[in-house]
């Protein structure tokens, strides 16, 4: 891609709700990224947001009114919900997408996304923004001098009251924050999720709708075990965002508190920031890196995929009483969903090409071909 003059990529930020802001507010002071235009259904919004970042762009309710901004890319900002709809309006235009986590509301849908990024030969990446911090990679660093993993242990309690769309949630806490620890254990281990058993529950004092508490167990293709514990709704000694953990091997035991603190075998590790950045501004740098370069990122949408069903796996167990959900069998049960809802020919021809969902999962215009355990015996 050409970029302009000072050889930064020419952007279009999708959704200005809070999260848009933040994005914006970051891409405004940005050395690798230049914000052209901001999209978003509620025009004054837009520009609102514009307004705070001390931005002047070009401002419309869908791409196609700002397509004379001379877009590069696209960074999808939008609620979960219409993340498929912007994605393809982004892709079928020509423009490789950033898109924020979750990808999509269910794995099904999230297959069709891959098949349109197949069809397009589009770049499709979401942004885990969490991946991109110093003190998690050196854990995953130190992790590694533990030797053969037995379990690894997480721990996520928070007093949280965000009013909104989210207290208002199924599962507030395994879709909207469960998500970034399910991803930074994959990271961490870079092992492979074979099935899970989770119980999910809403303590009596709850303030959230929705399921705020869980415990979930996962098997590893290792042979690990991931036990996670978890809740949005508990007072007192709240652990960090990005939970505390501990990982169990042959050669001792690695430890994080999910700030600045690592340890392996009980000696204090210094932890280095990464160099690209962290948090969001880290999700733009590797998105910029790879569409300049063709090189695959870290979540291209078909390894983002095994994230989702970590969640889904964890939700369809717990509405089961705990019943051991096999992770490739709900991936090929939402690949017969995705073609029973697509109705794209193009799309629904790409998904009916494919054998089953590991398949598809493993076949990438961007190249590498991440794997799918076995779901071994049930």
């Amino acid at each position: 891609m050409s970029g302009d003059v000072d050889g930064r990529l020419r952007v279009a930020l999708v959704g200005a709700g809070a999260m848009g802001g933040e994005w914006l507010r970051m891409l405004a002071a940005s050395s690798i990224a230049v914000p052209v235009a901001v999209v978003d259904l509620d025009i004054e919004s837009a520009r609102r947001t514009c307004g705070s970042a001390g931005l002047d762009v070009a401002t419309g309710r869908s791409l196609t009114e700002v397509e004379d901004a001379g877009t590069e890319a696209v960074i999808n900002v939008t609620v979960p919900q219409a993340h498929r709809i912007v994605n393809e309006q982004a892709m079928r235009a020509g423009l490789p997408v950033l898109c924020e986590k979750p990808l999509a509301p269910t794995v099904s849908e999230a297959l069709r996304q891959v098949a349109l990024a197949n069809v397009t030969g589009q770049l499709l990446m979401v942004s885990q923004s969490r991946r991109y911090f110093g003190p998690l990679a050196t854990f995953a660093t130190v992790a590694r001098e533990v030797g053969p993993v037995n379990t690894i242990l997480a721990d996520f309690f928070h007093e949280d009251h965000e009013p909104g769309f989210r207290e208002q949630m199924e599962h507030p806490l395994l879709v909207d924050m469960s998500v970034h620890h399910f991803d930074m254990l994959r990271y961490v281990t870079d092992d492979l999720p074979v099935s899970v058993r989770c119980d999910a529950w809403n303590p009596p004092w709850s303030w959230f709708a929705g399921k705020a508490s869980a415990v979930a167990t996962f098997e590893l293709a290792s042979g690990a075990r991931f036990v996670y514990s978890g809740s949005r709704a508990t007072p007192g000694a709240e652990t960090s965002w990005n939970a505390e953990w501990r990982m169990h091997g042959l050669g001792g035991v690695a430890t994080w508190d999910g700030e600045k603190s690592v340890t392996l075998r009980s000696e204090r590790v210094v932890a280095e920031p990464m160099s690209a950045g962290e948090s969001i501004e880290g999700s733009l740098a590797e998105f910029v890196s790879c569409v300049r370069s063709g090189r695959t990122p870290q979540n291209e949408v078909r390894d983002n995929v095994l994230t989702l069903a970590m969640i889904e796996g964890a939700t369809v167990s717990s509405s089961r009483q705990g019943e051991r959900v096999v992770i490739r069998e709900l991936l090929d049960e939402a690949l017969i969903r995705a073609l029973r809802d697509e109705t794209r020919e193009d799309v629904a021809a790409e998904l009916q090409s494919w054998p089953d969902a590991v398949h598809g999962l493993s076949t990438t215009p961007w190249g590498s071909e991440p794997a799918i355990a076995s779901g071994g015996a049930s």
